[in-house]
Formats: structure tokens, C-alpha cells, sequence
């Protein structure tokens, strides 16, 4: 199965979340790398999101406790970190997103993933620690080179490979047909199924025939359309269709 997120970066209001839900979305990514969302529209939306029946990821703009810690402390079941690029880089992505004995994130009374629900720390701990998703970006060159690295690191669920970066720092910006991409999408597959890891894929929203063919390679995570588009296109399209209309009856 194919685990497919609507993106959010634009709309804070929390019926976004049954939207995404109603639509037919598997999960709700709340982008703090690329949007403007403070802490607190992140968590309304992850309470939304469990609320609604789907899972709220949260991309955090960087690697430390502050984002990966409080992210989860607001609802998110899951963690995207970009620009990862080491195994000492991903190990800390792990310390920061698991208790012990996984990691080193500071135990909290309540948790929203529970609903809440009083159990003895012991447990929930352990609960949560179970369910909760780290997903590390591979996005440059070092990143391929330390993939094998990064792969073998306990409590990494996901690598996360984000095109349009990767094709950034592979000065070959957006040329998503390029071997390079082939090549690197190969590589990351390999290296997950050797470590037992699941694969994503970013970017490529408007690339259906690339998106069949890396599923065939082992990707199970796709970065879905985000609300901008989604707004703008849907815009777009209605736009025309009332001029058209327009245009039909100026000429009668």
C-alpha cells in the first residue's frame, strides 16, 4: 500500500483536516519548513487531524529538540526532518523523537496520539514510542554518499528523498527525468530494504508516470498535492469554465 499526505502550508483553519479526510487522503502533512504555521497552528491541525480519522505528520524546518520534541508534544505522529545528511544527523532525529530507551525526548503527562488517555508512564511511553514515525530527508549528494549510514540507524522509520532539493544540489534543478534521479531513487530503495526501512518521494505531485514507476521500486510514501495548488488550481479551472461561459453568451 501506498501511504498518500495532503500537504498543508497555507491553510491554518482546522477543517482542512476534514477536508483532507473527506477527500480521501491517508494523512494530513503539516509543512513548517516552506510555510509560515507557528507551533500552535501545527498542533490544532494534528488535533483535527487525529480527530478526523487521519495521521498529522509535521515537517519541522530543523533538527533540534525545539521542533522535533514540542511537534510531537502537539499531536504529530509523525516527524519529517530535512537536509539530513549523516548517520550522527539521524541519530539525532531519533534521540529528539523517542523516549527512552529509544531516545532521549522528555517525558510529558498527557499525549494527544492517546487522546489523552491516563496511563502509567511506563506504558505510555512505550505506546508512543511505537506509533510515532521519524521520517530523515535525503535531499544532496551527502546524503547519497552516507545513505548506507543513515539506512542502518535503530529508529529511523522512513527515508524521505525530496526531489526538487536533491535535484538542487545535483545541479540538474527540477530535471526529474534525469538518470541522476533514477539513480538515486534505485539507491535509496536498496539501502531501506536492507535496513528494514520504508521509502517516500517529494515533488513529484505532478508526475504520475514517475510516481507508478519508483512504486515499482519500493516507494510507499508520496508527498501529495498541497492546499496552494490545490486552491490555485481548482481556482484556475472554475475561472475558466465561468469564462467561457462568457464568452458563449457575448456572442449570442
Amino acid at each position: 500500500m501506498i501511504a498518500t499526505p495532503s500537504n498543508v502550508r497555507l491553510v491554518s483553519s482546522v477543517e482542512i483536516a476534514g477536508l483532507a479526510a473527506a477527500a480521501g487522503w491517508h494523512s494530513l502533512l503539516i509543512d513548517l519548513e516552506h510555510g509560515t504555521f507557528s507551533l500552535q497552528d501545527a498542533s490544532q491541525l494534528c488535533l483535527a487531524a487525529n480527530s478526523a480519522g487521519i495521521s498529522p505528520i509535521v515537517r519541522v524546518p530543523q533538527n533540534t529538540s525545539e521542533w522535533i520534541s514540542r511537534s510531537f508534544d502537539g499531536g504529530a505522529q509523525g516527524i519529517i526532518v530535512p537536509h539530513i545528511e549523516s548517520a550522527e544527523a539521524a541519530r539525532n532525529v531519533v534521540k529528539y523523537s523517542k523516549f527512552y530507551p529509544l531516545g532521549e525526548r522528555s517525558a510529558t503527562y498527557s499525549h494527544p496520539m492517546l487522546r489523552y488517555t491516563p496511563l502509567p508512564g511506563k506504558i505510555a511511553t512505550s505506546v508512543v514510542n511505537s506509533y510515532t514515525t521519524v521520517f530523515c530527508m535525503i535531499e544532496s549528494q551527502k546524503g547519497l554518499d552516507n545513505l548506507e549510514d543513515i539506512a542502518a540507524v535503530e529508529g529511523v522509520d522512513v527515508l524521505l528523498i525530496g526531489c526538487s532539493d536533491l535535484t538542487l544540489d545535483l545541479g540538474i534543478h527540477q530535471q526529474f527525468d534525469h538518470p541522476k534521479v533514477d539513480e538515486a531513487v534505485r539507491a535509496v530503495c536498496k539501502a531501506a530494504k536492507k535496513n528494514g526501512k520504508a521509502v517516500g518521494v517529494g515533488a513529484l505531485g505532478a508526475r504520475p508516470d514517475l510516481l507508478e514507476k519508483f512504486g515499482k521500486y519500493g516507494v510507499r510514501f508520496i508527498m501529495g498535492a498541497a492546499d496552494m495548488g490545490l486552491i490555485l488550481n481548482g481556482a484556475t479551472k472554475a475561472a475558466a469554465a465561468l469564462e467561457e461561459i462568457n464568452q458563449k453568451v457575448q456572442l449570442t
